[in-house]
């Protein structure tokens, strides 16, 4: 196809416009993006695999550089376009722009960078001592400047990462009834049975490549928070973006409610959701089945469906019921896994040995639990040559019953069963780690405080090193603090945690940076992986290539601080050679569609990465 061709079609749709045959709702830029598409698609035909991630907002880095057409920044005037949102640029619209776009007398006449209006932004932030306003004023920039909201993220993404999400955003969905400002997601109850694929089209964005769905039923350590579990998806997305480089139009929050169990919630006159029980059996599975298809209906067989903070006996079921079909993803179950793995293989060498020669206790037999210590036992069997049922021998877990041993095989629930092994029974955590002797000690239980002195002391009297992860979330739940795990084993203790914790001094030399074994290392460049790719199925050998990827980027450096991951300030290049390796193992695997491979992964990620800078209107 020829260049004039393509401007022929482009002009086409340009007339369509001005004559009013597009719809008078859709937006000024979608009709001149429309005009894009085409001369992108036309371009694409003979670029191959380096033309970067399809985007007809133009906002990914390889776009942007190989199609400079005048009408692609193509946006509404005047107050219109200070109230977008994803074109509003606040103070920083130059003098040109500000005529251009009719925008005299409705800004003060100074006009500011970009880098500016984040220095006042992170001083007003830092004024705030209480924790919810600080997430609360990143969600109203949000909702104002898109753009500045993820430039401020990633440039300061130690400091505002625990903001908008753990553990803030625990807090945040607690009171998200009395916090809600406007929508963020799409809501869909048990109201929209049988209309699911009509509440999809609702939305306005149409190319979504993510989405990350609740039911709110186990939010975090919190329990059931129904409708308001809400501002877990927002939040998950919000760094797929900022941490993976995924645009924020590809994006979409999705809460499913059913109803509550709260009874707090369900008595609360500012609850925003069902005020009903929780609807459970074939009433539940039938509203998930219709999403399920909806979605893939709406947006394509390679949308990626991230489940996010369902309860144990839904997130299961649903993983297994869904992996052969869909394109999903448990972040729970095999999030939390991956970079819990991560962080295992990185400390190997602190404390030497290889994963067979260790021993693996864990306090928590729930989603997270079961699914670290499977893909542990997976990537054991594939080191070492044994089977996986041999593998799992090295992992033990106690539930709130004690030690999950073979005499109670029978009253276990299904995902429990793999790891009964032959043992007397066992009450006590403590008497568990004495009886086991393991050289990891993994806390996974939503359930604070619960690696005591007592426990701690005993796993420094076997291990020179011990490896203890605090995985909990948020900060109050979890098993114990850096600071107690530091000082009970003498200052030996490798430690990480699921939220963090400030640096501890100890002794009058030394201090500790406690590692965080974030699920945000991982989900943001596995999620890029798959749609830089076209993966069409999630493999668990992506999982293991993920964690390898995080585990390689722990340097001497932070070893020598005691980390066993490596700092968030160098997020966007991890995610980069995650990325790069979860797509590696997708094209070896045959479950890639992008074809042909990229010769350079990383460097492909690298472009196909959205950039926060302000672009320039015509």
């Amino acid at each position: 196809m020829t260049l004039s061709l393509f401007k022929s079609k482009a002009n086409n749709l340009l007339r369509k416009a001005a004559l009013g045959v597009f719809p008078l709702c859709q937006r000024r830029e979608v009709v001149m993006d429309s005009a894009l598409k085409e001369i992108s698609n036309g371009l694409s035909d003979n670029s191959g695999a380096g033309g970067g991630v399809k985007d007809i907002y133009g906002e990914d880095r390889a776009t942007e550089d190989q199609t400079i057409i005048p009408w692609t920044s193509a946006v509404a005037s005047g107050y219109t376009l200070m109230r977008d949102p994803h074109f509003n640029k606040g103070l920083a619209f130059t003098e040109q722009e500000r005529d251009v776009h009719y925008l005299r007398g409705l800004l003060p006449p100074v006009v500011v960078s970009q880098e500016l209006q984040e220095k006042k932004l992170m001083h007003n932030l830092r004024q705030y001592d209480v924790p919810l306003q600080r997430y609360i004023a990143m969600m109203d920039l949000q909702e104002r400047n898109e753009r500045l909201f993820y430039k401020l993220l990633i440039d300061n993404v130690e400091e505002l990462l625990p903001v908008v999400y753990t553990p803030t955003v625990g807090e945040a969905c607690q009171k998200y009834g009395s916090i809600f400002r406007r929508p963020q997601g799409l809501f869909i109850s048990l109201k929209e049975k049988g209309k699911i694929l009509e509440v999809l089209k609702n939305w306005p964005e149409r190319n979504i490549q993510v989405i990350v769905v609740t039911d709110g039923e186990r939010i975090l350590g919190l329990g059931d928070l129904g409708c308001q579990g809400m501002g877990i998806p927002v939040g998950k997305l919000s760094l797929y973006t900022a941490l993976g480089g995924v645009r924020p139009s590809a994006c979409l929050p999705i809460t499913i409610d059913v109803g509550t169990n709260n009874q707090q919630l369900l008595d609360d006159e500012f609850y925003i959701g069902l005020k009903q029980r929780r609807a459970t059996g074939q009433e539940y599975a039938e509203l998930l089945d219709e999403f399920m298809s909806a979605v893939k209906k709406a947006y394509g067989e390679k949308v990626l469906v991230q489940f996010e903070d369902f309860a144990n006996h839904n997130a299961f079921e649903l993983l297994a019921k869904y992996r052969t079909k869909h394109l999903v993803f448990n972040d729970d179950i095999q999030g939390t896994a991956s970079v819990v793995l991560a962080g295992v293989v990185a400390a190997l060498k602190l404390v030497g040995g290889t994963l067979s020669d260790h021993t693996f206790l864990f306090l928590g037999a729930g989603e997270a639990g079961t699914g670290i210590a499977e893909l542990i036992a997976l990537e054991i069997s594939k080191k070492s040559g044994v089977s996986l049922q041999e593998a799992r021998k090295k992992i033990w877990l106690v539930d709130s019953k004690g030690l999950i041993v073979s005499s109670r095989f029978e009253s276990l629930q299904h995902f429990k069963k793999p790891w009964a092994h032959d043992h007397q029974p066992v009450k006590s955590l403590l008497d568990a780690v004495k009886a086991i002797k393991p050289t990891v000690l993994i806390g996974t239980s939503g359930v604070g405080k619960t690696f005591t002195r007592e426990v701690v002391e005993a796993m420094a009297t076997f291990n020179e090193k011990p490896l203890i992860m605090a995985l909990s979330n948020p900060t109050s739940q979890a098993e114990c603090t850096a600071e107690e795990a530091y000082t009970w084993s003498e200052g030996r203790a490798i430690f990480a945690s699921g939220s963090p914790f400030e640096p501890v001094k100890y002794g009058e030399k030394t201090t500790f940076i406690p590692g965080q074994a974030n699920n945000a290392y991982i989900f943001p460049g596995f999620g890029l992986g798959l749609i830089m790719s076209g993966t069409i199925r999630v493999h668990d050998d992506m999982l293991l290539a993920a964690s390898e990827a995080l585990a390689a980027e722990v340097t001497e450096e932070n070893y020598a601080k005691g980390l066993i991951y490596p700092p968030f300030t160098k997020i966007r290049k991890i995610s980069a050679h995650i990325a790069a390796n979860v797509a590696a193992k997708a094209y070896e695997l045959g479950l890639a569609t992008h074809l042909p491979r990229p010769k350079d992964l990383v460097k492909y990620a690298e472009r196909c990465m959205y950039t926060p800078v302000y672009r320039n209107y015509r």
